[in-house]
């Protein structure tokens, strides 16, 4: 690959690139411990509230897609773009009505997904030695971002004027930083000078490590956000202050945060991923088991899901690059892991909370979580595997 098409120097990687990781999180996990307040703003049913949970995620799906454009317009000037979709999003999300609450959060998956799918490729293509390192960093800094984002989300409501349509607004501010770092790097990059001399390997949607891989990065994904979503609503009907409950996921993202950060430790005593995969997918499991059947001790289970999530987050990003053969085939994969992974991942929220309304009880939506683990296990144990598509 030409020179001129790689990031300019190691600065690149390390603000730019964390400026960007830190932006892809934070405006979808301020939601949920704002959810009651916004229910009550603007009439949501549970149903409703359950959609606006899943429509970003549905969006990611949807506009994974556009990152091809950063073949022919160059990544960084892709994720320029990208960016300010992202803050006009959460603006549009923040003015108050129903309607904007959908579009803006549409919206703002658009950049999210962008930026998802471009980052993989990146790495495998200037950093091929250094995958699990920078993914591990990648994974850190989205994890830390997205439990300030929902620690901060009940207190900054409180503490601003315009309440929780303010505490989603702010994150606009950071996404608009975010684009101006990125702009002089992509004003020096153009596109992918080697963009007709795509792999000639195995395509990614006829490989069954490739679907593996797709499973185990939209399992994750449900897992994640259904907590995000939903738990903070079901500590407060266990009785727990909505302060509290946020508390609780916060709890949950740090122990999974510290727990991404040990990740290249884990992996580098390991041959390959698969058991490590399949116990995080079962320990996930087990948390949800545990806040169904014994909810007085959602602070240990917030600790057991965070071991588990906090190695799944990595493992799903890593999986991208490490079962890809070259750089092209690693942004394949990355587009078709997340535009499946999160179609399947948009369910969760959305029939969670279906679930909920169809019973009257938390009980089945957690019994099914639950249920799911195994699966999950099993994805896991195979997308681990050391091997390539091709």
């Amino acid at each position: 690959m030409p020179t001129r098409n790689r990031p300019p120097g190691p600065a690149l990687s390390i603000l730019p690139f964390l400026l960007l990781a830190a932006n892809l999180r934070p405006a979808l996990t301020s939601v949920g411990p704002l959810i009651e307040p916004i229910r009550q703003t603007t009439g949501l049913s549970l149903t409703a509230a359950g959609l606006l949970n899943s429509l970003p995620l549905l969006a990611l799906a949807a506009f994974a897609p556009l990152a091809h454009f950063g073949r022919r317009f160059g990544a960084e000037r892709t994720l320029v773009a990208a960016l300010l979709l992202l803050a006009a999003g959460i603006l549009i999300r923040s003015s108050g009505s129903t309607m904007a609450l959908f579009a803006g959060s549409a919206c703002l998956a658009g950049g999210i997904a962008i930026g998802n799918v471009l980052v993989p490729g990146i790495i495998k293509r200037d950093y091929p030695d250094r995958v699990k390192g920078l993914t591990t960093l990648y994974a850190v800094t989205l994890g830390l971002t997205a439990a300030v984002a929902s620690a901060l989300a009940v207190p900054l409501a409180t503490w601003l004027p315009g309440g929780w349509q303010t505490a989603l607004a702010i994150w606009a501010v950071p996404a608009f930083v975010a684009a101006l770092a990125w702009s002089p790097i992509a004003l020096r990059t153009g596109g992918d000078a080697h963009r007709h001399c795509a792999s000639k390997r195995m395509p990614v949607w006829r490989s069954g490590v490739a679907w593996l891989v797709t499973g185990f990065m939209g399992l994750q994904s449900l897992y994640f956000y259904v907590a995000v979503a939903w738990l903070p609503t079901i500590f407060q009907h266990d009785g727990y202050a909505p302060a509290e409950a946020g508390l609780l996921i916060t709890l949950f993202q740090l122990v999974a945060l510290a727990v991404s950060a040990m990740m290249p430790l884990i992996l580098g005593r390991a041959k390959d991923q698969s058991r490590v995969a399949c116990v995080a997918a079962l320990l996930v499991a087990v948390a949800m088991g545990g806040v169904l059947l014994f909810p007085a001790g959602a602070y240990l289970w917030m600790i057991v899901a965070g071991l588990g999530g906090g190695a799944c987050l990595p493992l799903a990003l890593a999986f991208i690059s490490l079962r890809a053969a070259d750089h092209h085939q690693a942004a394949s994969l990355s587009m078709m892991s997340q535009s499946v992974g999160y179609l399947l991942a948009a369910f969760g929220p959305f029939t969670f909370g279906l679930l909920h309304d169809l019973t009257g009880t938390w009980s089945l939506p957690l019994a099914v979580l639950v249920a799911f683990g195994l699966l999950f296990a099993a994805v896991g144990y195979g997308a681990g595997r050391d091997r390539t598509l091709a």
